[in-house]
């Protein structure tokens, strides 16, 4: 099976310039592309989110985002770290849509239904499409998040423990091999 395509900075900007022009729900859905690419996370994990997995009770949002094992895959609870650029994005969307913090999920429909991963993941795919990313599904961000780790030196237990999987194996087929890891590598002798 033919692996979600890593996106460059350069992609995922054209994403997030056209999510900003054409899309209603920009800011809902930058936050949602976002946190695929900047915390790793899968999407069912992001469809599952409660704004109170999100959001302190002194309105701040979290630098660590628990997840009960029924948010994740293999049905263990884990840990996201939240980076200051998907924080930001987290607060563009909540100060865009007050009502937000009043919900019970994160991410909601325009009907005001939660998010199933389905429909999320139809919602990704579709905005890459939209700006002729080819190749590039739900879970590119997530894909890209665990490569650019690898390109910037982060060791691979660091990286599996970040995304939350239990084995490095997992982790190290998710890395795309590519000349900046290369030319990093052999920088190192």
């Amino acid at each position: 099976m033919k692996q979600a395509k890593v996106l460059t900075d350069t992609e995922l900007k054209k994403v997030i310039a056209y999510i900003d022009a054409f899309d209603r729900h920009a800011e809902r859905n930058k936050a949602i592309i976002l946190l695929t690419h900047y915390c790793g996370m899968r999407v069912s994990e992001v469809a599952s989110l409660l704004v109170s997995d999100v959001v302190s009770v002194d309105n701040n949002i979290n630098d660590v985002i628990y997840l009960k094992a029924n948010q994740t895959k293999g049905s263990k609870s884990r840990r996201v770290f939240v980076s200051k650029k998907a924080k930001t994005a987290l607060k563009r969307y909540l100060q865009s849509d007050l009502s937000v913090i009043q919900q019970s999920y994160l991410f909601q429909t325009q009907k005001s239904k939660r998010f199933n991963t389905n429909a999320l993941t139809t919602l990704i795919k579709r905005l890459y499409e939209r700006v002729g990313i080819v190749g590039a599904s739900s879970h590119s961000g997530r894909r890209t998040f665990i490569t650019k780790l690898a390109t910037s030196g982060v060791n691979v237990r660091v990286i599996a423990e970040a995304v939350g999987h239990s084995n490095i194996s997992i982790t190290n087929r998710y890395i795309e091999i590519n000349d900046d890891l290369i030319g990093n590598a052999v920088e190192l002798v």
